[in-house]
């Protein structure tokens, strides 16, 4: 066999720990409105990165960030919030009422904090966030992985009123997840904090 270059600077894989399914109280370090384009035409994104900053999973994203070693690293832990069209369809109307719900879930979690339509302000703040286990699938594999759902007031969470949503199979399965949510083998490289994109 011939050897290929660049053998003994190579990096190894090692298995990264997924996160479970359930609700975690998290700080916003970002959001900002992005653009997408369909074959229906150009649609809108409010994209809030949150990371956990109470209990036994502080700062998952954080180390899963670290942890990537392709050069275009994504930062994980980020709930796309679709923003209305006003067109006046039964789906904006949906579209509108869950832009509301995470919106007032932030308003919630933060005395004294109320939505002025300045996405940047939303930097800093706390909130619940919960996380539900959907089915992925790339290059013939598959497995589980813990998203971020949708906001609620932070207090519930941490007196536990919540209610963790149903697993999500891709379409067209019935699919169950294991009975462990750490189904996502993944891997792992630590990196300096200052490479973090926050």
């Amino acid at each position: 066999m011939k050897p290929f270059k660049n053998y003994e600077k190579t990096q190894t894989f090692s298995s990264r720990p997924s996160l479970p399914e359930g609700g975690y109280v998290c700080r916003i370090l970002n959001a900002e409105e992005k653009a997408y384009k369909s074959s229906k035409g150009e649609f809108h994104k409010l994209e809030v990165s949150i990371d956990i900053i109470e209990g036994g999973h502080t700062g998952f994203f954080a180390a899963d960030y670290r942890s990537q070693q392709n050069e275009d690293k994504k930062w994980k832990g980020v709930l796309r919030m679709s923003i209305p069209t006003d067109d006046g369809s039964d789906l904006d109307e949906k579209i509108k009422s869950a832009f509301k719900t995470n919106i007032t879930a932030i308003e919630e979690s933060n005395d004294g904090y109320h939505w002025d339509w300045n996405e940047a302000g939303l930097k800093g703040l706390i909130i619940g966030c919960l996380f539900q286990l959907q089915e992925w699938e790339w290059e013939g594999r598959s497995g589980w992985k813990a998203q971020p759902y949708g906001f609620v007031d932070a207090e519930k969470i941490r007196s536990g009123d919540f209610k963790v949503p149903k697993p999500r199979p891709l379409k067209g399965k019935t699919s169950t997840p294991p009975a462990s949510s750490n189904s996502l083998a993944d891997f792992e490289e630590v990196i300096a904090d200052s490479d973090l994109p926050f």
